[in-house]
């Protein structure tokens, strides 16, 4: 495992730092991945309901990438801070896998948790989930 920051530079919004984090993509080692989603939102004075909703929509992605990801790859994470914006990156390596499925169940649970969620296949053998929170942006009814 390991951890990069970038040196944050100050522009137009504020601060803008960028933490990668690269683990193994095996589910043991979610609990990780959680724990740093939760010290970056507080970071940016996340509320306490906010952070949950980031480690469980964190949790939900990786789950979802993990089953098509190439046994013995690493999972990546990128965590792009930016005044009240948190935008999150998961992704891992796939052999010929597909866009998850925007209408079963995990897709919508992280449509409620986030502000806006994406997948992304850049390549035909890497795929990512993108997920962004403001902070205190109102939740839909």
């Amino acid at each position: 495992m390991t951890e990069h920051t970038e040196t944050p530079a100050v522009g137009m919004g504020g601060i803008r730092d960028v933490v990668s984090v690269r683990l193994p993509a095996a589910s043991a080692y979610l609990s990780v991945l959680r724990t740093a989603t939760a010290g970056l939102a507080a970071r940016l004075d996340f509320t306490l309901d906010e952070i949950e909703d980031l480690r469980i929509a964190v949790d939900e992605a990786c789950a979802m990438l993990l089953t098509q990801a190439v046994p013995g790859t690493d999972l990546v994470a990128e965590f792009e801070l930016t005044g009240q914006l948190m935008q999150i990156r998961v992704e891992v390596s796939t052999v010929g896998s597909s866009a998850p499925k925007r209408d079963d169940f995990a897709w919508m649970v992280l449509t409620a948790l986030a502000d806006d969620v994406d997948a992304v296949t850049d390549s035909p053998d890497r795929m990512a989930i993108v997920l962004r929170k403001r902070r205190g942006a109102a939740r839909p009814a």
